[in-house]
């Protein structure tokens, strides 16, 4: 709230501020009501990275570590998680996903692995949270994995790219 005078008198202006979907009324958490949403193909794409050292990427790309497949792995976990979102965040809806893809490159001027998850629903509400999910898992497992050859590991940058679909339209990141 800002006061400003206009001819001598106080002129109270309240800026309005958005309103968060998860929050009734009275700043009560709920869960979002969708039903008479319509039906609509929604797909999210997010990203991440796990930076680590060049002596740690190339023992991943190896494919010698004794945990195995590493990669792989992780890409089974991103699509797990996805599938699992609305179980770990309180007020995500269930939904059925139609497609998760993970992919896993390497990436040497970081150096370390780039991760991307895109995820398509058909459904009334969208799958931004089961994207960022996918990439979060996906880099902590691809951590988990390699561990051992380097506990400095990083992960960063976990964010959304695109969405299509739903009543707030389009967004693709500007990069």
């Amino acid at each position: 709230m800002a006061i400003f005078q206009c001819n001598g008198q106080p002129v109270i202006f309240q800026a309005r501020q958005p309103s968060l979907s998860h929050l009734d009324g009275g700043g009560a958490a709920h869960m979002v009501d969708v039903a008479d949403k319509p039906i609509t193909q929604r797909v999210a794409v997010a990203e991440g990275y796990l930076r680590m050292t060049r002596e740690t990427m190339a023992a991943i790309q190896s494919g010698n570590l004794p945990k195995g497949d590493v990669l792989g792995t992780a890409r089974v976990a991103g699509i797990m998680a996805a599938k699992q979102t609305s179980n770990l965040i309180p007020l995500c809806h269930p939904l059925p996903l139609k497609k998760v893809q993970i992919d896993i490159a390497a990436d040497n001027r970081r150096p370390g692995y780039r991760i991307e998850a895109m995820v398509k629903t058909l459904g009334q509400t969208g799958v931004e949270m089961e994207a960022l999910t996918a990439v979060s898992i996906a880099a902590l497992t691809l951590y988990d994995m390699a561990k051992a050859l380097q506990k400095s590991m990083q992960i960063e940058d976990i964010r959304l790219l695109s969405k299509t679909g739903g009543k707030s339209g389009d967004y693709t990141r500007e990069l």
